[in-house]
């Protein structure tokens, strides 16, 4: 099993998360931050391998998503929400278990109404997704999704803050880096 430099990635998230002005309310001080992630690696990934159409996670998948879990484990999470694959699924799982909250399915053709969704309901969301759609519901979110998530890449992180200045998107990488 690959060692992570955790205590390192939760110290910056805690202090992003928790920085003055960062923080969104609403007249009655609802909060509402979304943390945006792609699935983990895909049991079929591998280049001799064929795509299947709702794979598992990898044992490399497995550890990222417990990796996730435990990154996000004192951010305060309050929902998790995920597409209808197994693989995003299982990506989400570790965080909604720790956390205490059951998994949410949501429409990833719908991305209009789901984003107005999250915008409404206060609290601190994980929304983990697909390559294109966690991209494109950044850009839902009125954030800066910054470059195209490439096939093999599941190291993003994205944290969306909405405020009085508008929306601040933070990208953080954690795990293994992107193959190229």
């Amino acid at each position: 099993m690959r060692r992570y430099p955790v205590p390192l990635l939760t110290a910056l998230l805690l202090a992003l998360l928790w920085s003055p002005g960062l923080r969104a309310q609403d007249q009655a001080g609802n909060e509402v931050m979304v943390f945006l992630v792609r699935h983990a690696e895909r049991a079929d990934d591998g280049a001799n391998t064929p795509h299947q159409a709702n794979p598992s996670l990898s044992s490399e998948g497995r550890e990222r998503a417990a990796l996730l879990a435990q990154l996000l484990r004192d951010a305060g999470i309050t929902q998790v929400y995920s597409t209808d694959y197994v693989r995003t699924r299982e990506t989400a799982s570790p965080t909604a278990s720790g956390v205490g909250v059951e998994i949410s399915i949501y429409d990833p053709n719908q991305l209009g109404a789901f984003s107005a969704q999250l915008l409404s309901e206060p609290g601190r969301h994980l929304v983990v997704g697909h390559s294109n759609t966690t991209w494109d519901l950044v850009q839902a979110l009125g954030g800066d999704p910054g470059e195209p998530i490439e096939a093999l890449e599941y190291d993003r992180l994205f944290i969306l803050t909405f405020g009085s200045e508008g929306v601040r998107t933070v990208l953080l990488r954690f795990g293994s880096p992107a193959q190229p």
